[in-house]
């Protein structure tokens, strides 16, 4: 008896297609900024609702603070895996610094690759300190510790990699005088 196993090249090398790995690490930061931001928007617009309902309950409405934390956390996985599980393969962030994530054999992200993405970033981070970011300077694809971990790739998108892509010299044809 054989047992056949497809293992599926990378699709993305740095040597052939360095426009897709251009600038990504410095533009990752920003868009987990936006999507930071973007994320604690409601949750501190629900810590507000909650302190005002405390307010009009004579303090009975604060009860409601033990509830924060795990919505919080809800709302960031439901928000990262609509992104990523998204037609674009994006957050809000990656999209405004023209990212996107891929598996590592191309394919594009689906909503449960983008929640278990979040959970396992803030899990690697939480337990291993932020120093488990340095791993991307060792790696060509410019992967972090849980990107190696789940098979993902966070590349240039399409028509930002077509931007930075190295033009050949046009050539022109001859004309006859």
């Amino acid at each position: 008896m054989t047992i056949s196993m497809d293992v599926k090249p990378h699709a993305f090398d740095p040597d052939l297609n360095p426009e897709l790995f251009d600038g990504v690490l410095s533009r990752r930061i920003v868009a987990f900024l936006i999507d930071f931001i973007l994320i604690a928007i409601p949750v501190v617009l629900a810590a507000m609702v909650i302190f005002v309902f405390g307010i009009i309950t004579l303090g009975f409405g604060w009860a409601l603070y033990w509830l924060l934390p795990g919505a919080s956390v809800i709302w960031a996985i439901v928000y990262f895996g609509l992104g990523v599980g998204s037609e674009r393969s994006a957050t809000i962030g990656m999209r405004v610094m023209d990212l996107e994530m891929r598996t590592w054999y191309g394919a594009p992200a689906y909503f449960v690759l983008g929640a278990v993405h979040v959970v396992l970033y803030w899990v690697t981070v939480s337990a291993l300190t932020p120093f488990i970011l340095l791993v991307a300077f060792f790696n060509r694809r410019k992967r972090l510790l849980h990107d190696i971990l789940l098979g993902t790739v966070i590349v240039n998108n399409a028509s930002r990699a077509a931007a930075l892509r190295p033009y050949a010299p046009a050539v022109s044809p001859q004309r006859p005088l």
